[in-house]
């Protein structure tokens, strides 16, 4: 449901260079939530949990085509270890990349991650290349709110989480930022709260229909979730959910739908 081919994802990146998408940093993103000018078409892109095949698939598309992303790192999960090659690379053998449930079996039944997941020399050269920045998605990407543990033990855990992640971002990179995204979109009260006081600023949700506007709340970003369909897909998602005068009939709609709350 969530994973991409190459195809499909260079079709996407390569119609947004080719329309005029600038591509923005978190920074310039954050500067965007508080009224900073950005250009027009401007985007956000972002990958969750850091599996390999966002080093050797999409990293060379965005190199190619002059883009850049955000990955939200799950720091557990990440291993030490050689740079592997990567689809840029003429005539290299590519390490294997299962899908997102693939991924998920390798990390949680086989104890395998370091097959499916980046490595932390890939981050930095990813980092070094331009192609993507390393922001926090905890340290073991548990769901608190589905663990039967009671609500001291539910945000002592998160606060671990948090405390643990940043600890080896900036261990490994030199860095930790004050941006986060929630696994699997977990979050309530007790996430937001400890996540403020832990130095976060801007929280990345998984809702989908809602608008990211000046001075809208850095405390819930929407986001939503790319197909595994062409870049004509992406051009009327595009227009549906951030038209100003469609996109707010075109959430409430989608969100009545799926008996969830539309944004602005």
């Amino acid at each position: 449901m969530i994973t991409v081919s190459p195809e499909n994802f260079e079709s996407q990146i390569a119609w947004l260079a080719a329309d005029g998408w600038t591509t923005l940093t978190m920074q310039q993103y954050a500067g965007f939530l508080a009224g900073a000018p950005v250009p027009r078409k401007s985007i956000l892109i972002t990958f969750d949990d850091g599996y390999l095949d966002n080093w050797v698939y999409a990293h060379p598309i965005l190199q190619k085509y002059g883009m850049r992303a955000v990955v939200f790192l799950v720091t557990g999960w990440m291993g030490q270890g050689e740079v592997r090659p990567h689809a840029g690379q003429q005539g290299a053998a590519l390490p294997p990349t299962p899908d997102h449930r693939g991924c998920e079996d390798a990390i949680f039944r086989l104890d395998r991650a370091d097959e499916v997941m980046m490595r932390w020399s890939e981050a930095r050269a990813a980092i070094a290349a331009g192609t993507f920045e390393m922001h926090c998605h905890t340290h073991t990407h548990t769901r608190w709110l589905r663990r039967p543990v009671s609500r001291e033990e539910k945000c002592a855990g998160i606060r671990d989480d948090l405390v643990r992640a940043r600890e080896q971002l900036l261990g490994e990179l030199g860095e930790a930022s004050d941006t986060l995204c929630w696994p699997y979109g977990d979050f309530d009260e007790d996430y937001v709260r400890i996540a403020r006081e832990l130095g976060f600023r801007y929280l990345h949700t998984t809702h989908p229909f809602g608008r990211n506007l000046v001075g809208g709340d850095p405390e819930h970003i929407y986001r939503f979730a790319i197909r595994n369909r062409p870049a004509n897909w992406l051009r009327k998602r595009i227009a549906s959910s951030y038209n100003p005068v469609i996109a707010p009939l075109f959430n409430r709609f989608k969100a009545h739908r799926r008996g969830m709350v539309a944004g602005p």
